[in-house]
Formats: C-alpha cells, sequence, structure tokens
C-alpha cells in the first residue's frame, strides 16, 4: 500500500498545476483577444450610421438616387487637401456644368469627431472652391449640386488625402 506522501516518483497534481493551467488557458483567450482587437481597430473601415435598420431600409433608394444621377452623364472631379477643396463639374458633350453651389460633407468612415460640411462657391467654367483646409486621411464626400434650389447632380466619393509635403 502506498500513501499520498510516497516519493517513488508518482505525479501528483497540485495546487501549483492547477495554477499553472488557468494562467495558460486564460493567458492564451486574453492573447487572442487583445491581438483580434488590434486588428478590429486598425483595419476596420465600415460606415458609422446612427440607426443600422433605418439605413439598410434606405439603401435602395438611395442606389437607385445615385443611379440617376449617374446617368445625367455629369462626371465630378474633386481634390482636396491642406490648401483647400476643388470640384470640376463637365458633362462629356455639354462641357462645363454651370450651377449656383455645391455643399460637399466630409465624413470620417469611422467616427463622426472631424466630419463637416463647407459649401463651395463657383470660379467659373464648372470649377468649384474654398479654401477649407482637409486633414490627412479617408473621407467620404458626398457633394450635392445645386442650381436654382434644384439638385442638378449628387454624389458620394471616397477619397484619401495625403499629409503636405
Amino acid at each position: 500500500m502506498t500513501t499520498a506522501n510516497s516519493t517513488d516518483g508518482e505525479f501528483r497534481f497540485t495546487g501549483k498545476h492547477f495554477l499553472a493551467i488557468l494562467i495558460a488557458f486564460f493567458g492564451t483567450v486574453i492573447g487572442v483577444n487583445l491581438v483580434m482587437a488590434h486588428y478590429a481597430t486598425s483595419s476596420w473601415s465600415g460606415l458609422v450610421a446612427d440607426d443600422t435598420f433605418v439605413a439598410s431600409q434606405q439603401f435602395n433608394k438611395k442606389a437607385e438616387h445615385m443611379r440617376e444621377m449617374a446617368a445625367t452623364g455629369i462626371r465630378g472631379e474633386l481634390t482636396a487637401n491642406h490648401e483647400g477643396i476643388r470640384y470640376q463639374l463637365t458633362h462629356p458633350e455639354k462641357g462645363p456644368v454651370a450651377a449656383d453651389q455645391v455643399m460637399a460633407e466630409f465624413h470620417r468612415p469611422v467616427g463622426t469627431k472631424q466630419d463637416f460640411s463647407v459649401m463651395l462657391t463657383p470660379e467659373g467654367n464648372g470649377m468649384f472652391v474654398t479654401d477649407h483646409a482637409v486633414l490627412p486621411g479617408e473621407w467620404i464626400v458626398d457633394l450635392k449640386t445645386t442650381d436654382k434650389g434644384e439638385v442638378i447632380y449628387h454624389e458620394a466619393i471616397r477619397v484619401h488625402v495625403f499629409a503636405n509635403r
């Protein structure tokens, strides 16, 4: 008969072994969570919506509206940097597009702290400008062009603004 205190080389599971297993298990779980949290915060570029259900319900209507705007043939070219914002509107057959104003809403893909809206004023030949500086990084820009109070062109584009060099 052997006793619990025998020294003949048998393995005994002690509190130290249990502690090591707990630390290894929870250390792995916590480590994986930290890695996944890092990847989520450094790579996710989703959009912020106040009410995701309502946004999903409006998606098809907005997509149809954007298809209608694209069918007009008008094309916009946006330049945004630390010096300001320039937006050129042209039609392939009619040339520069005349309008009263362009409202540009700049949104960060994630977060709303730096979002802003700015009115671009016509400079002639389909060019609209403002001297409002734009911070570097990713932006989603919603541009509405109006003439005599009617929206004649509307587009939403994603741009990357580079730091001034």
